[in-house]
């Protein structure tokens, strides 16, 4: 499990926004403030039902229409335009100019130019990632096997161990002396080579340094961060499964070792400074990226982190709407089976969708756990792993499947975040007996990431009416150390058969689960289309898909899996006027380029929003 995954972790948060709440607080406020919030040309209006009209009584805006080079809807009926007009937040008409105007009648109305020669697409969505893991792991040093472009800066790519030492080394530099915390995240052995105490501790013998690992999983630390956080050799023994997940003598603690260093680190890790500056770091890349929606499945949730959120993520300045599911798992390990519906009908009441609101819960749907994470290579296998080690589950399926027929019987919807073929069989059979027991129809179970499967199993889930919501960046950034370690070449090469889901008629969409990936939809949909590695070549050229379904995967489809698809998604009357605004066709470059497309900015609710030029 990823450390958010981890209830210490939400336990930790608890301790430090308790015992340093005016600080906490004080951050939030001014977190409104800086480089990194957006400008709008026009007023951020929000409305955070995604689906009820402006208060009565607030007075009607004149309508805009915009022109455009061309106009993708994302309607089967309709599926370009060259013109939109628009009514507040509310999209009126969209067709031709003429056919706008015509539809307008009487109405008066202005010509807004300024997409003149530009693309616009539905505004584009991630339908899946992670803002405290997102903010933390990119506010400090990033240093990955692939490149981070973040505002302001770019972190290269750090192929080979050589990379990673000297980035390390050149990081601390002449700080060594500090006694200041250093943070790094992105380190991965199969890039990277092994890494161990002794080896940071020649990097300074007074700084606290920690290293992150790609997966969130793991971390490396020297001996002065060690004894920062007061962790002893003898605490960490005998303690079962955790001490089983601690390599003392390398520094090395990971999975459940982690709940033996998650409290102090998060103390210095997730300052109130850090998380403002990394929130506000994330709205500015996801909208650099066109985002305006994203969702956190498995929310963590604690009354200040949620000032902060409010803060940031729901500024004025935002264009974009944050949503949340609750955690099927953390909460039901807090209060149990039995008190598990009513805990979690609560915490969606903390943020019900309403107007004037960005920040809500989705009502009726939940986020559930089956195997172990994929980056990690503890997913569930049926054929086990070349090395022999085994996968994990985070809920085995005997509990799985108690929780979900709570859920099930409940009319929930939901997500559940599966990576190993036997895991996704585990879950097949599940979802099969509710379906036998309960049969619902439209209850689009989520698959949740969709790593490994077989043609088969993508024919069950065609046949038990669940939808699929992948990880295209998976046999992308993966499949070539994946076919050497682990996987071996054919299955590695196989991972999220995406061109199989569509020929079974499974709705398909597409998320980052950033940081795992990064939280760019159009770098997404070029996963999809390409599946090009570090290496040149194509991972399973037979599973690649075509540009329209890979746009509709980061708009469209990944509406559809949040039940929001009669509100954004599309450019159609009566939706939310949400756009990402492009400077070239997606449709006419080199499908190679597809990431490379410019996004010249947004526009959220109506009003305009350029991406900052720097």
């Amino acid at each position: 499990m990823c450390i958010v995954c981890n209830p210490e972790f939400a336990n930790a948060i608890n301790a430090l926004s308790f015992k340093s709440r005016r600080q906490f607080l004080r951050a939030a406020a001014a977190a409104t403030t800086g480089a990194f919030v957006a400008e709008a040309v026009g007023p951020a209006l929000a409305d955070g039902s995604l689906g009820e009209t402006l208060a009565s009584g607030l007075a009607t805006p004149p309508v805009t229409i915009f022109v455009a080079k061309k106009i993708v809807t994302m309607e089967r009926d309709n599926p370009t335009a060259t013109a939109v007009a628009v009514e507040g937040d509310r999209i009126v008409a969209a067709g031709s100019l003429n056919e706008v105007k015509a539809a307008l009648g009487a109405r008066p109305y202005r010509i807004d130019p300024t997409f003149a020669d530009k693309v616009v697409l539905p505004g584009l969505i991630d339908q899946h990632l992670h803002p405290i893991l997102g903010a933390l792991t990119l506010a400090v040093e990033v240093i990955a096997p692939e490149d981070w472009v973040l505002p302001g800066r770019t972190y290269k790519a750090a192929m080979t161990p050589e990379d990673c030492r000297a980035r390390l080394k050149a990081a601390v530099g002449a700080s060594k002396e500090s006694k200041d915390w250093f943070f790094t995240w992105g380190y991965h052995g199969l890039w990277h080579g092994p890494l161990s105490r002794a080896d940071l501790n020649k990097l300074s013998a007074t700084r606290p340094i920690a290293v992150w690992q790609r997966s969130c999983h793991e971390f490396y630390l020297n001996d002065a961060a060690i004894a920062a956080l007061g962790v002893t050799e003898e605490a960490t023994k005998g303690k079962g499964e955790w001490s089983e997940q601690v390599d003392f003598a390398n520094g090395h603690f990971w999975e459940g070792g982690l709940n033996f260093i998650i409290g102090p680190m998060m103390k210095v890790l997730a300052t109130p400074d850090r998380l403002s500056f990394g929130l506000k770091q994330m709205v500015a890349y996801l909208h650099a990226n066109g985002v305006t929606a994203y969702n956190e499945p498995g929310a963590l949730y604690t009354p200040d982190m949620w000032t902060l959120y409010e803060q940031i993520l729901g500024a004025p300045g935002t264009p974009m709407y944050a949503t949340f599911l609750a955690d099927g798992r953390g909460i039901l390990d807090r209060v149990g089976l039995d008190k598990g519906l009513a805990a979690v009908e609560q915490q969606i009441a903390v943020a019900p969708a309403a107007p004037g609101k960005k920040l809500m819960f989705f009502p009726g749907q939940i986020k559930l756990f089956a195997d172990g994470a994929i980056i990690s290579q503890l997913m569930q296998m049926k054929d086990g792993y070349l090395d022999g080690h085994k996968g994990e589950w985070i809920i085995p399926p005997d509990e799985l499947e108690k929780r979900m027929r709570l859920f099930w019987n409940a009319g929930y919807q939901i997500h559940i975040h599966v990576n190993g073929d036997l895991g996704l069989e585990a879950l097949l059979d599940i979802i099969e007996k509710l379906m036998a027991e309960n049969p619902r129809a439209d209850h689009r179970t989520v698959i949740v990431h969709f790593a490994n499967s077989t043609e088969e199993q993508v024919g069950r889930i065609a046949r038990l009416g669940a939808i699929v919501s992948a990880n295209p960046y998976y046999p992308v950034g993966f499949a070539d150390k994946y076919g050497e370690v682990g996987l071996g070449p054919q299955r590695a090469d196989a991972m999220v058969r995406a061109a199989a889901v569509l020929k079974h008629g499974v709705p398909l969409s597409y998320h980052s689960d950033l940081p795992m990936g990064p939280a760019a939809p159009l770098a997404l949909a070029s996963f999809g289309v390409n599946r090009l590695t570090p290496s040149g070549r194509v991972a399973g050229p037979e599973q690649r898909i075509g540009v329209d379904d890979a746009l509709r995967a980061v708009t469209i489809e990944a509406a559809w899996s949040w039940r929001q698809e009669d509100k954004i998604g599309s450019i159609a009357p009566g939706k939310i006027a949400n756009f990402t605004v492009l400077e070239q066709d997606p449709y006419a470059v080199d499908p190679t380029k597809l990431a490379d497309v410019p996004v010249w900015g947004t526009v959220f609710e109506g009003a305009v929003y350029p991406v900052a030029r720097r």
